[in-house]
């Protein structure tokens, strides 16, 4: 029976506890329902509206819950029965992924969701892999390049299921948007700009201070939050509560928890996080990564940076990525020598000048989108002006402004060749920051892609569009960009020997994997 109050989940939660301890050694009986059999790591937060998509979907069962917070599983569970999710009380919850992984093979686990902290990703779900687990990966897929090429070739060789959690990839805009940009229509594009108003975290010197000051001394944990399970593969290091006033508000509009690390302001922390690049560019470069087939990173360079430390990501910054010079592969460009790419990321709410995109700051009072991606090619551009790639503008060169990537007469002669998540939508008349079909599309992509069902995409060779063939060599490039933020100066990146030409980079490839969580 559903117990509602706080008292009657924690006196569950106790039970589930100690068998937990035990590896899982209970009995769990199989439903028979034909469900996909899930197991969520990472309950609350992004991993709450990562798991009861799924289970909407009406493909998926949950079979197993695991969080290092206790409390944050609590009040999930009483969120999901008021939503109308149903009783999930009795499905086994551990706050170890360790223990669950030992315990995946007598719950039948098939599928898993991994939404925790970044650091945690890649030894989850390698793991899982290994045991022929499908995995869906919020993102970054990873921390580090050294994860980064470990999940490839786990996942090539376990011949599993894998999509990263860029939810925009299901979005008919971008998917339209992805054909148009692959048609040619721009010509030669060389130079793209893509920026964030991201962190809305903690991040910079100051904050990096105040851990140096604290040194070992450390606050209480919570009751209910297993510390070590949260530190998993990194550096032991005390538990940190609120941050003293000196040191805030921070963005408090969004109503971030106050503590150091948990919840949420892990993110800014290099040990823990990715920072503002891997956290957004897995969504704001979607598009001109699809689009404009990009690969392989050359080059890599942090020309501008505010705050920068060794513990913490930067205030904000700007990086320059080149992108080699590439062979199409898809649509009327398929078969051309596509030039090399400017890319430029700009975090912490920096943002290209208006002067790059004259037609535009013409019509919005000078003004750049809050965030978004520009394209800008030998005859024409395109404006992404969200996140997502949900609304999306083209510019020809003969065009007096910009134009919906919808509504555009040389947009829509570009042939249909990307199948979209909902054909429904087919008619639509205009691309639209509401993101219809944001959710359910890339979630039930992925359990229909378990099942054998769905379109096998020519991007991917895969029923997933945020497939490893995707996935990995745009992270690759992110992950470049991260450590050109803590080292200064310019590095030459060798994709084929994972390598830097410098060792002070090459330093920070692979994680440190602390005793007794190694993968």
């Amino acid at each position: 029976m559903f117990t509602s109050s706080r008292r009657g989940f924690l006196r569950g939660f106790a039970g589930l506890g100690a068998a937990s301890m035990l590896g899982g050694c209970y009995s769990i009986g199989r439903s028979g329902s034909g469900k996909i059999r899930l197991a969520v790591v990472g309950v609350g937060g992004k991993g709450y509206s990562d798991w009861t998509p799924m289970l909407k979907t009406g493909l998926a069962e949950v079979v197993a819950f695991c969080d290092a917070d206790a409390n944050t599983y609590i009040k999930c569970l009483q969120r999901a029965a008021k939503e109308g999710y149903g009783d999930l009380s009795g499905v086994p919850f551990y706050s170890d992924y360790r223990k669950l992984l030992d315990a995946c093979d007598f719950l039948g686990v098939e599928a898993m969701t991994i939404s925790t902290p970044d650091h945690v990703h890649a030894p989850v779900a390698i793991q899982a892999m290994q045991q022929g687990i499908h995995v869906y990966v919020q993102k970054p897929l990873v921390r580090t390049l050294w994860e980064l090429d470990y999940f490839n070739r786990t996942a090539r060789k376990k011949g599993v299921v894998v999509q990263m959690g860029n939810q925009g990839s299901a979005l008919n805009s971008m998917r339209r948007c992805t054909e148009v940009l692959q048609s040619g229509i721009l010509g030669d594009v060389t130079e793209v700009h893509v920026w964030t108003n991201r962190p809305v975290w903690p991040q910079g010197k100051s904050l990096s201070d105040y851990i140096k000051r604290r040194g070992n001394k450390g606050d209480p944990v919570p009751a209910g939050f297993n510390w070590n399970a949260f530190l998993a593969t990194a550096k032991d290091r005390p538990y940190l509560g609120a941050f003293p006033k000196e040191l805030g508000p921070f963005h408090n509009d969004w109503k971030i928890a106050p503590n150091v690390y948990h919840a949420f302001n892990w993110r800014g922390s290099i040990d823990f996080g990715a920072g503002a690049f891997g956290d957004m560019a897995c969504h704001t470069m979607n598009l001109p990564f699809r689009g404009l087939e990009l690969g392989v990173v050359t080059e890599v360079e942090c020309t501008q940076v505010e705050d920068a430390s060794d513990l913490i990501y930067p205030a904000n910054s700007t990086v320059k990525l080149t992108y080699a010079a590439r062979t199409a592969r898809f649509g009327a460009n398929k078969g051309k020598r596509l030039p090399a790419v400017a890319l430029h990321w700009y975090d912490g709410d920096v943002k290209p000048p208006a002067s790059i995109m004259p037609k535009w700051a013409a019509t919005h009072e000078g003004k750049v989108p809050n965030t978004g991606c520009y394209i800008i090619g030998s005859k024409g551009a395109v404006l992404m002006q969200d996140d997502y790639g949900a609304k999306c503008a083209l510019a020809l060169n003969d065009d007096k402004a910009f134009i919906d990537i919808f509504q555009h007469e040389a947009a829509k002669a570009v042939q249909r060749d990307i199948p979209f998540c909902s054909e429904a939508d087919v008619a639509v008349t205009g691309s639209s920051v509401e993101m219809k079909g944001l959710g359910e599309g890339h979630y039930g992509e992925f359990l229909r892609a378990i099942k054998g069902q769905g379109p096998v995409y020519a991007q991917t060779h895969s029923r997933c569009f945020s497939d490893i063939e995707y996935c990995i060599p745009q992270m690759e490039g992110i992950l470049v960009g991260t450590i050109a933020q803590q080292v200064p100066g310019k590095h030459v990146w060798d994709s084929a020997t994972q390598r830097f030409g410098d060792d002070r980079a090459n330093a920070l490839i692979k994680p440190f994997i602390r005793q007794g969580w190694a993968f």
